[in-house]
C-alpha cells in the first residue's frame, strides 16, 4: 500500500537518502533543514512523499508560479522527482504525480512543467505515459557553483 502525504521534518533523513539516489551525492543536511523550514512556511511549495509500507519510497516537489501572460493563470514547476529503485514500476511514481497534478488543478494552474536530464530515458518514458511531451521544447539550465 502506498500513501501520499506532505513531507514532514522527521522525514528529512529518508528524503536525504532518496536525493542521494537521485543525484549520486549526499545532501548538506544542515542546509536541507533550513530550506525545509522555508518550504514548509511557503504555501507555493508542495513537497510530497510516497510512503510504501510506512517507509519513504518517493518524492516530488511542486512550486506554484504566478504568470502575467494571457489569462494570468499560475503554472506548476515539478522538480526533484524520485522513486527509490527498490519500488519502481509499482505505481508509486504515478500516485505521486497524480497528487501533484490534482494540487495544480486545484490551484487553477494552466499547466505543469518539468525538465529531465537527457540521459534519464526510463524517466522520459514514464513522463510521456503521464501525458507530458505533447509539446516538445528545448530546456536549458545554467548552473552556478
Amino acid at each position: 500500500m502506498v500513501t501520499i502525504r506532505k513531507i514532514e521534518q522527521q522525514d528529512l533523513p529518508a528524503l536525504s537518502q532518496l536525493y542521494d539516489e537521485l543525484i549520486g551525492m549526499p545532501a548538506n543536511v544542515d542546509q536541507m533543514e533550513r530550506m525545509f523550514r522555508f518550504i514548509a512556511e511557503n504555501e507555493q511549495y508542495y513537497l510530497l512523499g510516497a510512503f510504501h509500507e510506512g517507509k519513504l519510497a518517493g518524492s516530488v516537489m511542486g512550486i506554484e508560479c504566478m504568470d502575467l501572460v494571457g489569462e494570468c493563470r499560475p503554472f506548476m514547476v515539478i522538480e526533484n522527482v524520485i522513486v527509490s529503485q527498490h519500488v519502481r514500476k509499482q505505481g508509486v511514481g504515478q500516485k505521486l504525480m497524480a497528487e501533484i497534478e490534482r494540487i495544480a488543478k486545484e490551484r487553477n494552474c494552466g499547466y505543469m512543467i518539468l525538465v529531465s536530464g537527457d540521459q534519464r530515458k526510463e524517466a522520459h518514458r514514464f513522463y510521456e505515459k503521464l501525458g507530458f511531451g505533447d509539446e516538445k521544447v528545448q530546456g536549458y539550465r545554467k548552473h552556478f557553483d
